[in-house]
């Protein structure tokens, strides 16, 4: 008797492959925030980053390209994908042909990837190297409602060069979204996984969003079977509050957990009531809060 082959994978969103034909810096992942498409470009190949959150995705045992990043290589496989999506072969083409029908849309191209997008020499560069293929899409293929987002850790905003990236990313009409995963300094140090002070992502993100609206991305696992509990909620709630109180602007807070298994065994998935607390806080203080919550988990391969 012949076993049955196996059903071919879908792209969703427990499907977060980073490889793209022979693609180094240029990929597209389904996103749950995204509800559809998101083009991902990674300034970090070499997989620096100044956090070391437990749950990340990113296999850093293995090292990555220490070369710099190549601007006419990743404008060459930007505009090439947005030319797939403009000419609507995108869909047509694997792995995107195995994506659910609803979630067929391309949303978003977003700084992400490997690393901290911001710790990038030529991320201000890279953002107007991503500005420009934007406009050739718009202007050649009628690309017109993709939006352009960083996803960030917000410790770099103090730098001149990373100012003048996020300055360039403005004009685009680019947003950030900032991470914010902890109300105390002691959970923030777990989760996050860095010695950078607290105080300085707060002070970032205050500047940042009293200058425009931005959107904080807020990550709550739990570690070691340790749930963020009442007193963390409501310490989170207090950073809020005090940036609110600040005058900064919050267009969104998105309040998720792990979607994926991460590397590190320690780490598992908020359950759904617990995140609809995090956002119950959110939204008493006016702010409108969407809740993500973790998909389920494939056991572990028997040994």
């Amino acid at each position: 008797m012949h076993a049955e082959p196996p059903e071919p994978r879908r792209l969703d969103f427990a499907d977060h492959r980073r490889s793209l034909d022979d693609n180094r810096y240029v990929y597209a992942v389904i996103s749950r925030r995204s509800r559809g498409l998101s083009i991902g470009i990674n300034l970090n190949p070499d997989k620096a980053c100044n956090f070391d959150c437990p749950y990340c995705q990113v296999d850093r045992r293995v090292a990555g390209s220490r070369a710099p990043v190549d601007l006419a290589a990743l404008q060459a496989e930007l505009d090439h994908l947005l030319r797939l999506v403009g000419e609507g072969q995108l869909w047509s083409r694997a792995p995107f042909d195995t994506a659910p029908l609803a979630l067929q849309r391309v949303n978003d191209v977003a700084f992400a990837g490997d690393g901290e997008p911001t710790a990038c020499p030529q991320f201000a560069e890279a953002v107007a190297v991503v500005g420009a293929c934007l406009a050739r899409a718009r202007a050649d293929y009628g690309v017109s409602d993709v939006k352009l987002n960083l996803l960030t850790n917000a410790t770099l905003f103090q730098r001149p060069a990373v100012q003048a990236g996020l300055r360039t990313l403005e004009a685009l009409g680019g947003e950030i979204w900032a991470k914010l995963d902890a109300g105390t300094e002691a959970w923030f140090r777990r989760v996050d996984g860095t010695t950078i002070p607290f105080a300085l992502v707060l002070r970032n993100i205050e500047r940042e969003a009293i200058r425009r609206p931005l959107v904080l991305q807020c990550l709550f696992p739990t570690l070691d079977g340790e749930a963020p509990g009442d007193a963390e909620r409501a310490a989170w709630a207090d950073r809020l509050r005090g940036l609110l109180a600040a005058g900064a602007q919050l267009r969104e807070v998105q309040v998720t957990t792990v979607a994926r298994r991460p590397a590190d065994p320690r780490v598992g998935p908020l359950d759904t009531d617990a995140l609809e607390g995090f956002a119950a806080a959110a939204r008493a203080l006016g702010l409108h809060a969407v809740v993500y919550p973790g998909l389920p988990q494939a056991p572990s391969p028997t040994p």
